[in-house]
């Protein structure tokens, strides 16, 4: 066995503060630097005020009383906004929270030089007034800005350095950068050498979705994720769908679940695998929608809860239409087992709609999923960031040991299955659906192009929609020729006929040499009968010459006798 890939844990020595904000601490492998200084940087709106707060909060309910100074923002305005993510700040700051306005007033006019010392010294009082073990001095820029001089800035950034330092202090900065500017202000880039952890965070627009993320760009002392991790501001504070992480660890099963049509199971010798994912691609119309909602029929009549994600349809009008095709689950919404929802793509980034499923797992923790299609994300963010999604949101099902099922709209001819989305490539199953035109029709038809660990069927199937339901039939396959539909049907029809016909022969036939038999038969009883009359012909013949032998020989010993008499009386 080989050995085991080393965790990414800090280094020895390097304590870390949590931020408690979830993908936060795994990106920087337990969270910021404990008693020393991270900076924050970022354009308007990227969030690095939400960020700073909530880590502040999350560490004042763990027990670390904290101080947020603000140089630009009203402290009560920022109390106010943070209500509407559902931090209680006011109860916080009875005992473990304290916000100070150390903003500069417009009509303040300055005389000589000034420095931090007094705010600083102010601060430590309260400090050790409260115990505090966390602050953040949100927009530091802007009062840099007013120190006059390039050596002043150097000067009281690096007083604020060695402040936190001495004091034992997790000291959070946060400053602005330029829109367009790789990283920092150029005027305050020396801010990223004094700080011990630099963390950027950004936002463009992609397709008119703004898209915002976060990336570590330093961390002295401690291993780290250095890639970008995208991020969404919810209702409940900063959250990151997905983390970034390297090792991938899944729950594995044996187990085979129904794919609610039984002709399917059968060409994947039993079904899905539990815990695995499955794509369904094919044009629009193929009935990839139909396989999804018979799965989650199956599901639910096993009495497993399921969630289906429907983008871009109502989730009432596929119930409708599903139940067209004998599949019904509005009985399974009645009771509980099956969550239905529904979003349009273009109403949310990438991250808010991953975000959204990721909530919803946790909340109804379903057996399996149906995301129907989950290629209206590329609608969203392009298809990089539509299959970044995808392929994160199906590690995330892996890990939660949920069986997924997805449909993903293909277009262009049948043949284009190499250019579905680049999710089948991690994809444990996957279905295609396609149509044959001929003779004036369209149909479906069904090909299983992989299934790992599973044995399958390599056929084409026929797939029937009906009102009785979902079935799969043979196509009819001769000398090249494939038939399917009601072509496929008149030749089964002409088949059929002419193996009646080939019957029909055969049993008229059978008949005629059962006639011959017979007569032939008659013939043999009737020779077997005269072979008899002659047996017994020849019998009294022979019993005829024996007793006529028998009365010549008496005769001849009786005149023998008459003539030895003679002899006697002459003597």
């Amino acid at each position: 066995m080989g050995e085991e890939a080393p965790s990414a844990k800090p280094r020895i020595g390097l304590e870390k503060a949590p931020t408690g904000i979830e993908g936060v601490d795994e990106i920087t492998a337990g969270g910021l630097p404990r008693d020393r200084t991270t900076l924050i940087i970022g354009e308007p709106g990227c969030g690095k005020t939400v960020f700073a707060l909530q880590t502040l909060v999350n560490g004042a309910l763990r027990g670390e009383p904290g101080i947020f100074v603000a140089f630009e923002e009203n402290s009560r305005h920022i109390i106010a906004n943070a209500a509407s993510f559902g931090w209680d700040l006011p109860a916080l700051e009875r005992d473990r929270l304290f916000f100070l306005d150390a903003r500069m007033s417009p009509d303040t006019v300055q005389a000589g030089e000034f420095d931090l010392a007094g705010l600083l010294a102010s601060l430590g009082a309260k400090v050790d007034e409260m115990g505090a073990r966390r602050i953040v001095f949100d927009s530091l820029d802007v009062m840099v800005a007013l120190l006059g001089s390039p050596a002043a800035e150097w000067r009281e950034v690096y007083r604020l350095r060695d402040w936190l330092s001495a004091r034992a202090l997790t000291g959070i900065i946060t400053a602005r950068s330029q829109r367009g500017a790789p990283s920092f202000l150029q005027r305050y880039d020396f801010m990223q050498f004094v700080a011990d952890c630099v963390i950027e965070l950004g936002q463009r627009l992609q397709d008119y979705i703004a898209l915002r993320y976060l990336r570590v760009v330093k961390y002295r002392g401690s291993a780290f994720n250095e890639n970008e991790a995208p991020l969404i501001i919810s209702p409940t504070g900063i959250q990151f769908t997905d983390p970034g992480l390297a090792a991938l660890a899944y729950p594995i099963s044996t187990e085979r679940i129904s794919t609610g049509i039984v002709r399917l199971d059968s060409m994947l010798r039993g079904g899905y695998l539990r815990g695995t994912s499955t794509l369904i691609t094919g044009a629009s119309g193929t009935a990839k929608s139909t396989l999804c909602g018979a799965f989650v029929e199956a599901v639910c009549q096993r009495g497993e809860g399921a969630l289906y994600v429907a983008l871009d349809e109502s989730g009432d009008e596929i119930v409708r239409n599903l139940s067209s095709v004998a599949i019904r689950l509005a009985p399974h919404l009645a009771s509980g087992l099956l969550t239905m929802y529904s979003a349009r793509t273009e109403a949310l980034s990438i991250e808010d709609h991953v975000l959204q499923l990721k909530t919803l797992i946790r909340e109804h923790r379903p057996c399996c999923m149906v995301i129907d299609p989950i290629s209206a994300w590329q609608q969203v963010g392009g298809r990089p960031a539509g299959t970044d999604a995808a392929r994160r949101l199906l590690h995330l099902a892996k890990s939660e040991g949920i069986t997924l099922v997805c449909s993903s709209l293909v277009l262009g001819v049948p043949q284009a299955e190499a250019a579905a989305v680049r999710i089948s490539t991690i994809a444990d199953t996957w279905i295609h659906l396609s149509y044959i035109v001929q003779a004036g029709e369209r149909n479906r038809t069904l090909t299983i192009v992989k299934s790992r660990g599973v044995g399958h069927s390599n056929q084409v199937r026929e797939l029937i929609l009906s009102d009785h339901g979902v079935t799969l039939a043979d196509v009819y396959t001769a000398g090249g020729e494939v038939l399917v539909g009601t072509l496929r049907w008149e030749r089964e029809q002409a088949e059929e006929e002419e193996r009646k016909r080939q019957e029909r022969e055969i049993e008229r036939k059978r008949r005629e040499l059962e006639l011959a038999q017979a007569e032939t038969n008659g013939r043999i009883e009737a020779l077997q009968r005269e072979l008899e009359a002659r047996r017994v012909e020849l019998d009294r013949l022979a019993e005829e010459r024996a007793e006529s032998e028998r009365q010549r020989a008496a005769s001849a010993k009786e005149i023998q006798r008459r003539r030895d008499a003679d002899k006697e009386a002459e003597s």
